[in-house]
């Protein structure tokens, strides 16, 4: 019936963690990004390069002790380009 919803167990997991509005404004801002400039051709600027930056500090700082830090630093591996834009700001 219409009484006891059932709760999505990866929205309630997702909203009491520490990173969750990070999460969220990164998953927006790249959305809007697919869907009105990536399907139109206008993939070559790097746009949510800021939220997904505070997204992945958030994670490094909350997953450190979890040993799931690996991931991230998979992600660093995996993404030759990152890596350039990455040491290119702090050299700056």
């Amino acid at each position: 019936m219409g009484l006891l919803k059932k709760k999505d167990s990866t929205s309630a997991r997702s909203s009491t963690s520490p990173c969750a509005d990070l999460r969220n404004a990164y998953h927006n801002c790249f959305n809007k990004w697919y869907s009105e400039k990536f399907v139109k051709g206008q993939w070559h600027k790097e746009e949510c390069v800021a939220e997904w930056k505070k997204y992945r500090d958030c994670l490094s700082e909350n997953l450190d002790g979890k040993l799931l830090t690996r991931i991230l630093e998979v992600d660093g591996e995996l993404n030759p380009t990152k890596q350039a834009a990455d040491s290119k700001e702090s050299s700056s």
